[in-house]
């Protein structure tokens, strides 16, 4: 059972970025001037970063905050889900942090989290020197795996945030016991109304839970007759009432996830239409690569078909 990491962190950081900062950025938090707002950049971050041909991007975010100053400043986050080492990551910082810079010519903070599960992996410099010109770009990266040393922090923290990093933790360390997965499921559950929290938090926070810890459909049967006791017994039927959650999951699921796979698919078939005009047929290994590609990496193969004198040339270094 494969868990997409990347869908939920961008929807729960759009929404509560505020706590996202505070929770693991607190000294940033601190300076911000939060009562002006802040602004989701990501159709401008698109643009900027749309040919920078170097590997595919995650979780990202631009985001417009201003400073108790009363200046503006640009902040991208990057939260690296894809749960491996990737050699290029310090590059992509480095070059995402100075296109946005020479967009805006405005100050521009980069800021990692890594939630995979290589402890050796850190990186958090990008750097090179040659004849006495030399750069060094250092960027602050946060650890989600350092919290599981943390974890009475994250249980006495009343961020709603904590419980987000403590969904992605146990989703990682269930994985192959969807038995034990069942059970933090419903104890995280249970600590958001423990908590106290609002009602559309709890609801915005559950729908990354149960996209992150999904289970087997026995197991998750039962969690749901167990969470409709519960709600019954406080008397807040946050996520149950209604309509059935199953039918409300998957009517959500499906509309992001159909969407995208619609999108895709039109998508892939266009760059085929336009790969088959160009070179005549597609080898079976790259008509495979088509199929299994990402949004982003259909884009950038349909910009190189203009220029490109060969089919390898579409597919180089991907």
């Amino acid at each position: 059972m494969t868990t997409d990491y990347d869908s939920p962190w961008k929807d729960i950081l759009d929404d509560y970025f505020p706590a996202f900062m505070e929770l693991f950025f607190s000294d940033a938090y601190k300076e911000i001037d939060w009562a002006r707002g802040y602004e989701i950049l990501d159709r401008e971050f698109q643009q900027i970063v749309r040919d920078a041909d170097i590997g595919r991007r995650y979780a990202d975010k631009l985001i417009k905050v201003y400073v108790k100053d009363g200046s503006a400043l640009f902040v991208l986050i990057h939260t690296e889900v894809q749960g491996q080492y990737d050699v290029k990551f310090p590059e992509r910082m480095f070059t995402y942090h100075y296109r946005i810079f020479d967009r805006y010519r405005q100050p521009v903070v980069s800021l990692a989290v890594l939630s995979d599960e290589n402890e050796q992996w850190r990186p958090s410099t990008y750097k090179h020197s040659r004849w006495g010109c030399s750069l060094n770009f250092e960027f602050p990266v946060v650890k989600l795996s350092d919290y599981r040393q943390s974890w009475d922090f994250l249980e006495e923290s009343d961020n709603p945030f904590a419980t987000v990093a403590m969904a992605h933790l146990k989703s990682q360390d269930t994985q192959k016991d969807f038995n034990d997965r069942r059970y933090w499921k419903m104890q995280l559950t249970r600590r958001m109304f423990e908590r106290g929290l609002a009602k559309q938090t709890i609801l915005d926070i559950f729908n990354f839970i149960d996209w992150l810890m999904t289970l087997p459909e026995e197991l998750e049967k039962s969690f749901e007759k167990e969470l409709q006791a519960y709600e019954k017994e406080k008397d807040m039927p946050y996520v149950t009432q209604l309509e059935r959650r199953g039918e409300k999951r998957g009517e959500k699921r499906g509309e992001k996830r159909g969407e995208k796979r619609g999108e895709k698919r039109g998508e892939s078939r266009l760059l085929q239409r336009q790969l088959e005009n160009r070179f005549g047929d597609i080898p079976p290994e790259y008509q495979k690569r088509l199929e299994q590609a990402d949004s982003e990496t259909l884009l950038r193969w349909s910009e190189r078909v203009l220029t490109a004198q060969t089919i390898d040339e579409v597919f180089r270094g991907e």
